[in-house]
């Protein structure tokens, strides 16, 4: 067994020992014993806020079309990911979003092996501490799945290759692929136990509290295609935090736009980084989705000569704000009231879908300017909910999730190209929609069987 190529923080666990007089801990160094040790594991902003950056690349909410200065600044793995290739890492080179994600599953296992034997606390106070580790697993395992394993198909889910499931902190285990069922049972499992133990209203946005856990279950449901529940989940998300922005309070600059961890449309906070620092135009496509009376257009676009480098088109400024506020992909208010939506459109309660849209695009334009949307069919609320959704989540990352999930419905999958340097690349339906696990890892780990693409 060869060890998993990941950075860990190493969390110091002591033995017991019948010569407790000369246990003297080190200096520089904590046993981590108490039950308030593990809450500061879970404190620990710089691991846990953070997710996954590369989706920004992949997903069509970006295209760098003929700027050649732009694609010029996207070099090695940057460059791959946004071409879709078949490789993205050479054999030297890690992958922070995998190492990132699974030091978040590490510390969590190092939480959930220990904090119940833990000193100094309550039963109460470990019950919380565990079940919020257990939630941040999930949402590490959620992410990861969905970037390294295909979509779930409750037909091939079984079978299909998923990931290292690790549930304890062993440094030393095989690293053979659960499935992807095996991957999802475990995150509805953590989430649905944990949810008892979670505070009505979690102590801010870094920390889950049943809103959140709802919300992380509606965004499961969603990706394995379980529509119906995932809409009651969000509702029941929704019924814990509900708050909206009115964006036409921010319209004319003299109301201060709330940051991240002030905002009540923050559910759970996780931030993402643009890739390589670099501002990118969003795509044509995106745009054409976007009025110039929409207040997101207005609030959240700014022309490419307000980045560096600068560029032709329009590029997403709702993370420069608030310099440096970083993106935003958490569950929020407007994704779990456009997941309820899609999910009633889905069941053919069309009216009803269309009414939560509208509640939402209410909050988006000046009165003056707002028109209510409407859909013949069900079909057509469907399209309109995810239309909205391109307009509320974009410049995310979360559209990638979205294109992987859509991928697999004949009706709603969509081909897309680029031109890069001359070459043009083009995305199908298909296995494309899957990251490739570095090579690294596989020649430490050769048990870590790589993606088929």
């Amino acid at each position: 067994m060869k060890r998993f190529c990941i950075t860990l923080l190493v969390l110091a666990m002591g033995t017991t020992s019948c010569r407790k007089y000369v246990e003297v801990e080190q200096p520089n160094q904590r046993v981590f014993k108490y039950t308030s040790d593990f809450q500061m594991l879970l404190n620990n902003v710089s691991l846990f806020e953070t997710s996954a950056s590369l989706p920004m690349l992949s997903g069509d909410d970006i295209n760098l079309e003929s700027n050649t200065s732009l694609q010029n600044l996207l070099t090695g793995e940057l460059q791959n990911v946004y071409t879709w290739a078949a490789d993205y890492y050479t054999s030297d080179q890690g992958d922070a979003g995998w190492d990132q994600l699974y030091n978040q599953v590490y510390v969590c296992n190092q939480i959930t092996a220990n904090v119940m034997g833990s000193a100094n606390g309550t039963d109460a106070q470990k019950r919380s501490i565990y079940a919020e580790a257990r939630v941040q697993r999930a949402v590490a395992y959620l992410t990861l799945v969905n970037l390294y394993a295909r979509v779930y198909n409750a037909a091939n889910a079984a079978t299909d290759p998923g990931l290292p499931l690790l549930l304890s902190p062993d440094l030393f285990v095989p690293l053979n692929r659960a499935s992807v069922k095996q991957v999802y049972d475990q995150i509805m499992l953590d989430l649905t136990e944990a949810l008892p133990e979670l505070p009505d209203n979690a102590s801010n946005k870094l920390h889950p509290g049943k809103a959140a856990g709802y919300a992380l279950l509606a965004r499961t449901c969603l990706y394995m295609q379980r529509y119906s529940e995932a809409a009651d989940y969000a509702a029941r998300s929704l019924s814990f935090q509900h708050t909206l922005l009115d964006l036409k309070d921010y319209a004319d600059g003299t109301k201060i736009y709330p940051r991240r961890l002030d905002n009540p449309e923050v559910i759970l906070s996780k931030k993402v980084s643009k890739p390589g620092n670099i501002d990118l135009p969003l795509s044509t496509e995106l745009m054409n989705r976007l009025t110039p009376e929409d207040l997101r257009y207005q609030l959240f676009t700014r022309g490419g000569n307000t980045f560096q480098p600068s560029f032709t088109g329009r590029g997403s400024y709702r993370d420069k704000i608030f310099l440096p506020d970083n993106v935003t992909a958490g569950v929020s208010v407007p994704e779990m009231m456009l997941i309820q939506a899609e999910g009633l459109a889905r069941s053919g309660k069309k009216d009803e879908a269309m009414a939560l849209v509208n509640e939402l695009r209410q909050k988006r334009f000046l009165p003056a300017q707002y028109t209510a949307l409407a859909a013949a069919t069900n079909e057509e609320a469907l399209r309109l909910v995810i239309d909205e959704r391109r307009r509320e989540l974009f410049g995310t990352g979360l559209r990638w999730f979205d294109q992987r999930r859509l991928s697999v419905e004949p009706a709603l999958a969509e081909t897309e190209s680029r031109v890069f340097k001359g070459v043009t690349y083009t995305l199908v339906p298909g296995d494309r929609y899957v990251y490739p696990i570095p090579p690294k890892n596989i020649e430490l780990n050769p048990e870590l069987t790589q993606n088929q693409r």
